[in-house]
């Protein structure tokens, strides 16, 4: 069993991608308890959660507790999983029913009486408790450090846009496509959604009908380490022109919502239905798109009109002139 700690800015999108990266590996979730998920998932799970965007951490999950008194009882029974040093850290969530500010020292001592050296300042093995409605303890294997997606936005980049997703968004978009080799963004901009599938592994594919944006895109892949790439000018809403024998596994994109003069002269809602109709026609079968629009515009009907079935929806206002919806629809 594993468990993993989301990020609370937006929890169910961060818990279906989650859920996405598992149905690639053959696991599920288990359980939840605030922004705790239990995973049913073993070590094959890694590869995929590895590319988790809305996530903190992940690790094994080895007790869970309805006491303080029951956790240190169990700690007491199980084999530590410990390498070298060990220090343990606790996570006090906002439902936490438990006074755990002594915890670590008490389980310190337990596990130290097991044989375990203690380092607080620079510990080989970090052992996380949560407390939430429950208490749960377990050993930590991944942390997401927030610094690597920081590193990659938009003013870090060698071709500067200001208006672009934040890397761990882009991030997740790509992940709830559940793509295993390739993804198109057809509004690619800047590449900002690309950079994110590159760095997991994937092909990608990008579109812009702006030629600067093509360049633009490409020296930020190339900036970042991205090889495997194949980025065309072009007309979102023309895509089966641009690629007349080739059907994506999956589309993750952003498209921009802006007036007319910002959009090569087109009316805004207009150019939404004409891409997501080009979007559904060089879609796999059982291929998914992960897409924002603003609020203002009905994605999952325009969506469902060109064929598509909702899979996700996700909202965040990101100032008090833009609220959005993310969406995820399958073909």
């Amino acid at each position: 069993m594993l468990y993993l700690e989301i990020l609370g800015n937006l929890p169910e999108m961060a818990r279906d991608e989650v859920k996405a990266m598992l149905e690639l590996s053959g696991g599920e979730i288990a359980g939840q308890d605030y922004l705790f998920l239990k995973l049913d998932a073993d070590k094959r799970a890694f590869h995929y959660l590895n590319r988790l965007g809305l996530s903190h951490e992940y690790g094994e999950l080895l007790i869970e507790a309805n006491s303080l008194e029951e956790l240190l009882e169990k700690a007491k029974e199980i084999e530590w999983p410990i390498s070298g040093t060990f220090k343990v850290d606790t996570e006090t969530m906002a439902n936490c029913k438990y006074n755990v500010i002594d915890l670590p020292r008490k389980l310190g001592a337990v596990i130290h009486g097991k044989g375990f050296r203690v380092n607080l300042s620079k510990p080989d093995t970090l052992v996380r408790v949560y407390c939430g409605e429950k208490l749960y303890a377990g050993i930590r294997y991944r942390f997401f450090d927030p610094k690597d997606f920081e590193r990659r936005k938009a003013h870090h980049r060698p071709f500067f846009r200001p208006i672009s997703l934040h890397p761990r968004i882009s991030r997740a978009l790509v992940n709830l496509t559940k793509a295993r080799e390739e993804i198109l963004d057809p509004f690619m901009g800047a590449g900002g959604i690309l950079m994110e599938a590159g760095l997991i592994g994937l092909k990608v594919y990008g579109v812009d009908i702006k030629p600067e944006m093509v360049e633009g895109a490409r020296l930020n892949l190339e900036h970042f380490g991205v090889k495997d790439y194949e980025l065309r000018l072009g007309d979102a809403t023309k895509l089966e022109e641009l690629f007349p024998d080739k059907k994506f596994e999956a589309v993750a994109t952003d498209p921009p919502y802006g007036t007319s003069a910002t959009l090569a002269g087109r009316a805004r809602d207009e150019l939404y239905r004409k891409a997501l109709r080009s979007i559904y026609n060089v879609l796999e079968d059982g291929g998914r798109l992960a897409i924002a629009f603003p609020t203002s515009f009905d994605g999952e009907a325009e969506a469902e009109k060109v064929g598509f079935k909702l899979v996700g929806k996700y909202y965040q206002r990101v100032h008090k002139s833009l609220e959005r919806y993310f969406y995820v629809f399958e073909k």
